[in-house]
């Protein structure tokens, strides 16, 4: 199987986003364990979802700026919604995974901290085989 330098460097970006978002998520966890946990639950993963997106773009732009630059416009449309759509499917996935796994984990008493690692490594590893599955399947990468 041939590797795609595409594919291999959004998953790279994945993994450095997910690394930074499950680490403060996890402190946002912790930090809200008084509350209840539906809220400690919903807090953490707005905070996640601001800390994975905003280092992402970053991220995907500062790697794609000069390929895109080159690209003629339909081309790049065309990959930019498979893109979206690969992500928008990754993000159902994950946000069905990630809520109620969370959730679960913090009213059986797990630690919050813990909690949320776990849930995020979960619903991560999922939306990171999901995207690369669709972008494969839509031949994008």
């Amino acid at each position: 199987m041939k590797l795609n330098p595409q594919l291999l460097q959004i998953n790279r970006n994945f993994l450095i986003c997910f690394v930074i978002s499950a680490s403060i998520s996890a402190i946002a966890a912790q930090l809200l364990g008084e509350h209840e946990n539906y809220l400690n639950t919903t807090v953490t993963i707005v905070i996640g979802y601001i800390i994975y997106f905003g280092i992402f773009s970053m991220l995907f732009y500062m790697d794609n700026k000069d390929r895109y630059k080159s690209m003629k416009s339909k081309v790049m449309k065309k990959e930019l919604l498979a893109l979206i759509s690969s992500f928008g499917i990754g993000e159902i996935i994950y946000l069905g995974i990630r809520w109620p796994s969370l959730y679960y984990f913090l009213e059986i008493g797990i630690e919050p901290f813990l909690a949320s690692l776990i849930s995020e490594v979960i619903s991560t590893a999922c939306y990171m085989v999901s995207v690369t599955l669709f972008l494969r399947k839509t031949k994008t990468f």
